[in-house]
């Protein structure tokens, strides 16, 4: 019997969770794995915020909630945004939803119709594109390698956009790439957006405190205040606050657009766990100490892997300025041999011989629309990413022609 329609079948699982799972059977069967497949944080949110969580269970705070989110956590939101990003919006213009995921998935759901166009500038993100075809969009793939420094660029923007084109695609600090968008390159987007009006900008900022040199964050809404009714901007508790599990993600933009995702959600979930807003509550309203610390840490760990992976013959590495990523470039090393005569014929089957023959889980620059490359979390610690490091130099060594 048949369960899939066209659209679920059209669509693959994340190619990230199911290397962590082919890792964590090894690891099961008594393989030494080292993991550095799934990006999240290695450490523990703040004490604080599991002291909320578990007060709002005290007190009873376990009832369904409002689709858009509690009045406080939004509120603190318009907060967040007003201090960190100088970007002003009142509460209606801001929903809480089950990850940054879901704020996607409904975004796409509720605005596409069969044949519009998202433009996603790759690499990217694994989920963008099957995202947007699961609900009759069209992605659009943008080639914006090493040479673009991973971006967008208005000259490729420019060449990518129809008459059927809906969405532009951004996210910086980049996973996989850990590239950042300057104020000033965003305004040579936003010089071609002017004269396409009926492109909207999603801006993915879920990595906006993890920062690793000298480059500055800016959110796309700030760098281009007369685009604001074209714009959502999506953020989340997950990677600045180490609160993957939480799942609460947050978003602000047009009123118009955030009713119509308030009514995705009354539909879909009715509302995300009132306990976790209270834990993310807690997280935006507290001490921040944490979130500078933690970033702190990521910057120590890229400059491990800045250290040692240039080291190493066959592979290219270009330092990511921000999230927690290292993205290798491992094209020089495709076509050669493993010591027992495999061809290591493309990055997937590069990750699938590092897993299994040197114990050190990847993901395949494919799954971001960008072959010739794999991605390692360097959300670990220090010790396993210098084992990271002298598994890839190992597995360089003994390859052949």
């Amino acid at each position: 019997m048949k369960f899939e329609n066209k659209r679920a079948a059209g669509i693959k699982s994340s190619p990230s969770m199911a290397i962590a799972m082919a890792a964590k059977k090894l690891a099961a069967e008594g393989r030494d794995i080292i993991d550095l497949s799934l990006g999240e944080p290695d450490f523990e949110p703040p004490a604080h915020v599991a002291d909320a969580a578990c007060e709002a269970i005290r007190k009873g705070r376990v009832r369904y909630g409002l689709p858009a989110g509690t009045e406080s956590l939004r509120q603190a939101i318009v907060r967040k945004f007003e201090t960190e990003n100088q970007l002003h919006y009142t509460v209606d213009e801001v929903i809480v939803a089950n990850g940054a995921k879901q704020i996607l998935f409904d975004v796409f759901l509720a605005t596409l119709e069969p044949g519009d166009e998202v433009i996603i500038p790759t690499p990217c993100w694994v989920s963008y594109g099957d995202i947007v075809s699961l609900h009759g969009g069209e992605p659009v793939y943008v080639q914006c390698g090493l040479d673009a420094g991973f971006k967008m660029t208005a000259e490729r923007l420019e060449a990518s956009i129809t008459p059927r084109t809906r969405w532009l695609m951004l996210n910086s600090p980049s996973n996989p790439t850990g590239a950042i968008y300057s104020a000033q390159e965003y305004r040579q987007l936003a010089d071609v957006l002017a004269r396409h009006p009926q492109v909207l900008i999603l801006s993915d900022e879920i990595y906006e405190h993890i920062l690793l040199n000298d480059v500055r964050f800016v959110s796309f809404g700030f760098a281009c205040p007369e685009l604001r009714e074209r714009t959502l901007i999506v953020n989340g508790v997950s990677k600045a606050y180490a609160m993957t599990g939480w799942r609460v993600g947050y978003a602000a933009g047009p009123k118009a657009l955030i009713a119509v995702l308030n009514k995705m959600q009354s539909q879909s979930v009715t509302s995300v766990s009132t306990v976790a807003q209270a834990a993310a509550l807690a997280a935006l309203t507290g001490d921040q100490g944490f979130v500078t610390k933690a970033a702190e840490t990521f910057a120590a760990r890229a400059q491990i892997m800045s250290q040692r992976l240039p080291k190493i013959d066959g592979l290219d590495f270009n330092p990511p300025d921000g999230a927690f990523y290292a993205f290798i470039g491992v094209a020089k090393l495709l076509g050669m041999k493993g010591a027992g005569g495999e061809l290591i014929s493309d990055d997937t089957a590069f990750a699938s011989h590092l897993l299994h023959q040197f114990g050190l889980s990847s993901v395949p620059g494919t799954a971001f629309g960008a072959p010739g490359f794999i991605r390692l979390s360097i959300a670990a610690s220090d010790q396993e990413l210098e084992g990271a490091c002298e598994r890839l130099a190992a597995m360089a060594r003994s390859l052949e022609a």
